[in-house]
Protein backbone atom coordinates (compact mmCIF):
# COMPACT_ATOMS: atom_id res chain seq x y z
CA UNK A 1 0.00 0.00 0.00
CA UNK A 2 1.29 3.68 -1.11
CA UNK A 3 1.52 5.72 2.17
CA UNK A 4 -1.61 7.98 2.90
CA UNK A 5 -1.16 11.78 1.10
CA UNK A 6 -2.62 12.72 4.51
CA UNK A 7 -2.31 11.58 7.70
CA UNK A 8 -3.89 12.85 11.70
CA UNK A 9 -2.38 11.27 14.67
CA UNK A 10 -3.89 11.48 17.66
CA UNK A 11 -4.78 15.08 16.95
CA UNK A 12 -6.95 17.39 19.68
CA UNK A 13 -8.45 20.66 18.77
CA UNK A 14 -9.35 23.02 21.55
CA UNK A 15 -11.65 26.52 20.51
CA UNK A 16 -11.38 28.46 23.70
CA UNK A 17 -12.75 26.72 26.88
CA UNK A 18 -14.02 23.68 24.27
CA UNK A 19 -12.27 20.77 23.36
CA UNK A 20 -14.01 19.93 19.77
CA UNK A 21 -11.66 17.03 18.92
CA UNK A 22 -10.63 14.21 21.25
CA UNK A 23 -7.73 11.97 19.48
CA UNK A 24 -8.43 12.00 15.64
CA UNK A 25 -6.63 9.44 14.10
CA UNK A 26 -7.44 9.24 10.35
CA UNK A 27 -5.79 8.82 7.13
CA UNK A 28 -6.58 9.79 3.25
CA UNK A 29 -5.37 7.55 1.05
CA UNK A 30 -4.04 8.87 -2.11
CA UNK A 31 -5.68 9.17 -5.60
CA UNK A 32 -9.15 8.46 -3.38
CA UNK A 33 -12.31 10.26 -2.18
CA UNK A 34 -12.50 9.96 1.73
CA UNK A 35 -15.83 10.73 3.06
CA UNK A 36 -16.22 12.16 6.45
CA UNK A 37 -19.24 11.45 7.70
CA UNK A 38 -20.96 11.88 11.40
CA UNK A 39 -23.85 13.88 12.99
CA UNK A 40 -23.67 17.71 13.27
CA UNK A 41 -21.39 19.08 16.01
CA UNK A 42 -19.18 15.51 15.91
CA UNK A 43 -16.15 17.97 14.92
CA UNK A 44 -15.92 17.52 11.02
CA UNK A 45 -15.61 20.82 10.12
CA UNK A 46 -13.19 21.48 13.15
CA UNK A 47 -11.28 18.82 11.41
CA UNK A 48 -11.35 20.58 7.97
CA UNK A 49 -10.10 23.48 9.59
CA UNK A 50 -7.55 22.17 11.98
CA UNK A 51 -5.56 20.30 8.93
CA UNK A 52 -5.58 23.54 6.98
CA UNK A 53 -4.17 25.59 10.06
CA UNK A 54 -7.26 27.70 10.50
CA UNK A 55 -7.49 26.32 13.86
CA UNK A 56 -4.41 24.78 15.74
CA UNK A 57 -3.76 21.38 16.76
CA UNK A 58 -3.20 21.32 20.73
CA UNK A 59 -2.05 17.73 20.52
CA UNK A 60 -0.97 15.05 17.78
CA UNK A 61 0.70 15.17 14.43
CA UNK A 62 -1.02 16.59 10.81
CA UNK A 63 1.34 14.80 8.11
CA UNK A 64 0.70 16.03 4.55
CA UNK A 65 3.08 13.90 1.74
CA UNK A 66 5.39 12.82 4.57
CA UNK A 67 5.96 16.30 5.63
CA UNK A 68 4.65 17.41 9.40
CA UNK A 69 2.29 20.35 8.94
CA UNK A 70 0.57 20.46 12.55
CA UNK A 71 2.11 23.89 13.01
CA UNK A 72 2.32 25.35 9.74
CA UNK A 73 0.50 28.80 9.20
CA UNK A 74 -2.56 28.09 6.53
CA UNK A 75 -0.74 30.52 3.62
CA UNK A 76 1.84 27.98 3.77
CA UNK A 77 -0.31 24.84 3.89
CA UNK A 78 -1.98 26.23 0.92
CA UNK A 79 1.14 26.69 -0.99
CA UNK A 80 1.66 22.65 -0.40
CA UNK A 81 -1.49 22.07 -2.85
CA UNK A 82 -4.35 22.03 -0.35
CA UNK A 83 -7.51 23.86 -1.17
CA UNK A 84 -10.52 24.22 1.10
CA UNK A 85 -13.87 24.56 0.28
CA UNK A 86 -15.50 25.62 3.36
CA UNK A 87 -19.21 25.37 4.10
CA UNK A 88 -19.95 29.18 3.56
CA UNK A 89 -17.75 29.05 0.33
CA UNK A 90 -15.86 31.38 1.38
CA UNK A 91 -16.44 33.67 -2.05
CA UNK A 92 -16.04 37.45 -2.87
CA UNK A 93 -19.58 38.46 -3.25
CA UNK A 94 -18.95 41.92 -5.04
CA UNK A 95 -16.17 40.43 -7.28
CA UNK A 96 -17.02 38.45 -10.62
CA UNK A 97 -17.07 35.35 -11.27
CA UNK A 98 -13.80 35.66 -13.51
CA UNK A 99 -12.25 38.18 -10.98
CA UNK A 100 -12.87 35.09 -8.12
CA UNK A 101 -11.16 32.69 -10.30
CA UNK A 102 -8.19 34.79 -11.21
CA UNK A 103 -7.74 35.58 -7.20
CA UNK A 104 -7.08 31.17 -6.49
CA UNK A 105 -5.22 31.11 -9.69
CA UNK A 106 -1.76 31.95 -7.18
CA UNK A 107 0.11 31.78 -10.45
CA UNK A 108 -1.68 34.13 -12.34
CA UNK A 109 -1.83 38.02 -12.69
CA UNK A 110 -4.04 38.27 -15.71
CA UNK A 111 -6.78 35.87 -16.52
CA UNK A 112 -4.79 35.13 -19.94
CA UNK A 113 -2.17 33.62 -17.58
CA UNK A 114 -4.80 30.60 -16.58
CA UNK A 115 -3.99 27.46 -18.51
CA UNK A 116 -6.91 28.00 -20.83
CA UNK A 117 -7.43 24.28 -20.80
CA UNK A 118 -8.13 23.77 -17.16
CA UNK A 119 -10.78 26.78 -17.65
CA UNK A 120 -12.63 24.85 -20.43
CA UNK A 121 -11.87 21.55 -18.65
CA UNK A 122 -13.94 23.72 -15.81
CA UNK A 123 -16.91 25.20 -18.11
CA UNK A 124 -17.44 21.63 -18.90
CA UNK A 125 -18.05 20.50 -15.19
CA UNK A 126 -19.92 23.85 -14.60
CA UNK A 127 -21.15 25.25 -17.83
CA UNK A 128 -22.72 27.95 -15.21
CA UNK A 129 -19.36 29.36 -14.54
CA UNK A 130 -19.21 30.51 -18.32
CA UNK A 131 -22.38 31.60 -18.82
CA UNK A 132 -22.27 34.00 -15.74
CA UNK A 133 -18.40 34.59 -16.02
CA UNK A 134 -18.80 38.40 -15.62
CA UNK A 135 -21.85 38.33 -13.37
CA UNK A 136 -21.05 39.63 -9.49
CA UNK A 137 -20.66 36.49 -7.81
CA UNK A 138 -23.35 37.53 -5.01
CA UNK A 139 -26.01 37.37 -7.71
CA UNK A 140 -25.01 33.90 -8.62
CA UNK A 141 -27.81 31.11 -6.93
CA UNK A 142 -26.84 29.11 -3.92
CA UNK A 143 -25.68 25.82 -6.10
CA UNK A 144 -24.03 28.07 -8.75
CA UNK A 145 -22.13 29.73 -5.93
CA UNK A 146 -21.19 26.28 -4.31
CA UNK A 147 -20.23 25.08 -8.27
CA UNK A 148 -17.71 28.98 -8.44
CA UNK A 149 -16.16 27.82 -4.44
CA UNK A 150 -15.19 24.52 -6.41
CA UNK A 151 -13.81 26.01 -9.73
CA UNK A 152 -11.93 28.26 -7.35
CA UNK A 153 -10.53 25.41 -5.18
CA UNK A 154 -9.43 23.61 -8.66
CA UNK A 155 -7.96 26.32 -11.23
CA UNK A 156 -4.40 25.13 -11.04
CA UNK A 157 -4.16 21.42 -10.11
CA UNK A 158 -3.98 20.73 -6.40
CA UNK A 159 -2.86 17.40 -4.17
CA UNK A 160 -5.74 17.45 -1.90
CA UNK A 161 -9.00 18.98 -2.12
CA UNK A 162 -10.84 19.61 1.81
CA UNK A 163 -14.16 19.82 0.42
CA UNK A 164 -17.44 20.90 3.64
CA UNK A 165 -20.69 19.85 3.02
CA UNK A 166 -21.17 20.49 -0.85
CA UNK A 167 -24.81 19.42 -1.64
CA UNK A 168 -26.04 21.71 1.31
CA UNK A 169 -29.10 23.34 0.53
CA UNK A 170 -28.68 22.51 -3.26
CA UNK A 171 -31.75 21.33 -5.41
CA UNK A 172 -31.45 17.41 -6.71
CA UNK A 173 -30.27 18.46 -10.41
CA UNK A 174 -27.33 20.61 -9.16
CA UNK A 175 -26.37 17.92 -6.55
CA UNK A 176 -26.46 15.28 -9.64
CA UNK A 177 -24.16 17.92 -11.65
CA UNK A 178 -22.03 18.25 -8.46
CA UNK A 179 -21.95 14.57 -8.55
CA UNK A 180 -21.14 13.82 -11.72
CA UNK A 181 -17.81 17.11 -11.15
CA UNK A 182 -16.10 15.16 -8.56
CA UNK A 183 -16.83 12.01 -10.85
CA UNK A 184 -14.45 13.76 -13.14
CA UNK A 185 -11.91 14.94 -10.66
CA UNK A 186 -11.39 11.43 -9.05
CA UNK A 187 -10.22 10.46 -12.75
CA UNK A 188 -7.39 13.44 -12.26
CA UNK A 189 -5.03 12.29 -9.46
CA UNK A 190 -6.59 14.32 -6.92
CA UNK A 191 -7.22 13.12 -3.38
CA UNK A 192 -10.33 14.45 -1.54
CA UNK A 193 -11.81 14.88 1.74
CA UNK A 194 -15.17 15.14 1.45
CA UNK A 195 -17.38 16.33 4.63
CA UNK A 196 -20.96 15.39 3.32
CA UNK A 197 -24.61 14.86 5.39
CA UNK A 198 -26.00 13.52 2.70
CA UNK A 199 -25.72 9.93 2.49
CA UNK A 200 -27.15 9.47 -1.02
CA UNK A 201 -24.19 11.63 -2.33
CA UNK A 202 -21.82 10.07 -0.13
CA UNK A 203 -22.50 6.31 -1.23
CA UNK A 204 -22.16 7.66 -5.02
CA UNK A 205 -19.20 9.07 -4.43
CA UNK A 206 -16.67 7.52 -1.91
CA UNK A 207 -14.05 5.59 -2.28
CA UNK A 208 -13.22 5.43 2.04
CA UNK A 209 -15.44 6.66 4.96
CA UNK A 210 -14.23 7.76 8.33
CA UNK A 211 -17.22 8.13 10.51
CA UNK A 212 -16.83 10.61 12.97
CA UNK A 213 -18.54 10.91 16.89
CA UNK A 214 -18.05 13.32 19.61
CA UNK A 215 -14.59 14.55 18.10
CA UNK A 216 -13.38 10.41 17.57
CA UNK A 217 -13.27 8.49 14.58
CA UNK A 218 -15.21 5.57 15.70
CA UNK A 219 -15.33 4.24 11.99
CA UNK A 220 -12.95 3.97 9.28
CA UNK A 221 -13.63 1.47 5.92
CA UNK A 222 -14.72 0.79 2.39
CA UNK A 223 -18.18 3.52 1.55
CA UNK A 224 -19.06 0.39 -0.13
CA UNK A 225 -19.42 -1.47 2.80
CA UNK A 226 -21.32 1.13 4.68
CA UNK A 227 -23.62 2.25 2.03
CA UNK A 228 -24.56 -2.09 1.83
CA UNK A 229 -25.23 -2.27 5.96
CA UNK A 230 -27.50 -0.58 7.08
CA UNK A 231 -27.37 -1.73 10.51
CA UNK A 232 -24.04 -0.08 10.80
CA UNK A 233 -25.57 3.13 9.38
CA UNK A 234 -27.94 3.42 12.11
CA UNK A 235 -25.55 2.60 14.57
CA UNK A 236 -23.22 5.21 13.27
CA UNK A 237 -25.33 7.71 11.79
CA UNK A 238 -28.66 6.98 13.22
CA UNK A 239 -29.80 6.60 9.92
CA UNK A 240 -30.45 3.76 7.59
CA UNK A 241 -30.05 4.44 3.98
CA UNK A 242 -33.41 3.12 2.99
CA UNK A 243 -35.25 6.32 4.80
CA UNK A 244 -33.05 8.36 3.17
CA UNK A 245 -33.34 8.55 -1.22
Amino acid sequence: MNAPLLKLDGVHTHIGAYHILHGVDLEVPRGQLTMLLGRNGAGKTTTLRTIMGLWQASQGRITFDGMDITARATPDIAQLGIAYVPENMGIFADLSVKENMLLAARSARRIEEIDDKRLEWIFSLFPAMKKFWLHPAGKLSGGQKQMLAVSRAIVEPRKLLLIDEPSKGLAPAIIANMIAAFRELKQTDTTILLVEQNFNFAKQLGDTVAVMDDGRIVHRGLMQELAEDEELQTRLLGLSLAAHH
